[in-house]
């Protein structure tokens, strides 16, 4: 059987770690050639060991380093069909506290990033007959957390530059879609949740039970599954889906927050302590 991806060649941004690792290597167990970028050399290098990939060091905020991953992609392969724009950054803060140069970093990897990428990449998508553009979002970027100011912007503003995107790139047969997971067990969520664990005296493992407990499966994604929904979208199967979001989050947007904190019908919340007779795990 033919691999899906046989042919492509795909460009995975922030591929050292994380929802980017696992992208370039799905993509590659697919098929396509990959070029994984980011701005650790070390990590980068092992995953394009890993899967067979070129690597090539570059911050996705700077226009020469754009230059030098699209030249790579047309000297090693003859342009791209694929571009996966995952890299990014998170700081905190409110409205009132979020420091301004923390909210101008975020926003300059976040969005300028993404923007710099697709103008980067289209002419090569475009010189091949198209192709698939893929932004990774977040579900911060559809709603709302304390604390949280410049990641929630930035990923908001991610999805109206994909709709630009999709709208004026869709001529040229470039298809542009974004893809919004919520809880994913990555290195960096990792580390964010060991921090938080350890000021609340707590341990991590205790912080994930809680922070997912709300969530109709009851569990973190594993970055695997995300790659799996970046591969529908990069991929023939999703030939007629531009301008669109999807979301991967286990479910908890179809969560009503206000039941939350009240009994409901059936006995309560989801607590993954307390099973019932019908096989869920409700809070009594």
């Amino acid at each position: 059987m033919t691999a899906p991806l046989a042919g492509r060649i795909a460009i995975v941004t922030g591929a050292g770690s994380g929802i980017g690792a696992a992208t370039a290597r799905r993509l590659a167990a697919d098929g396509a050639a990959v070029i994984l970028t980011g701005r650790r050399p070390a990590p980068l290098e092992a995953v394009a060991a890993s899967c067979g990939g070129i690597a090539v060091v570059a911050d996705v905020t700077e226009p020469g380093d754009w230059a030098r991953v699209t030249a790579t992609a047309q000297d090693r392969f003859g342009g791209a069909d694929v571009l996966v724009a995952n890299a990014g950054v998170e700081a905190f803060g409110s409205v009132e506290s979020v420091r301004l140069d923390d909210w101008h970093a975020v926003q300059r990897t976040n969005v300028d990033g993404v923007l710099l990428g697709i103008r980067a990449v289209a002419p090569l998508l475009r010189r091949r007959g198209g192709g698939s553009i893929v932004v990774v979002s977040s579900v911060a970027g559809l709603t709302a957390g304390p604390d949280y100011a410049a990641y929630v912007t930035s990923k908001t503003a991610v999805l109206g530059l994909v709709r630009s995107a999709a709208v004026d790139l869709g001529p040229d047969r470039i298809r542009v879609n974004a893809l919004c997971p919520g809880w994913t067990r990555t290195e960096m969520s990792e580390r964010e949740t060991a921090a938080i664990a350890a000021e609340q005296g707590t341990t991590a493992e205790a912080l994930w039970t809680r922070l997912v407990a709300p969530l109709p499966l009851g569990r973190a994604a594993d970055p695997d599954e995300i790659a799996a929904c970046v591969r529908f979208l990069a991929g023939p199967e999703s030939s007629f889906v531009t301008g669109s979001t999807l979301v991967a989050d286990g479910g908890g947007g179809a969560v009503d927050v206000g039941t939350l904190g009240s009994p409901v019908e059936r006995g309560g919340l989801r607590d993954p302590s307390v099973p019932n007779g019908d096989g869920h795990r409700w809070r009594r």
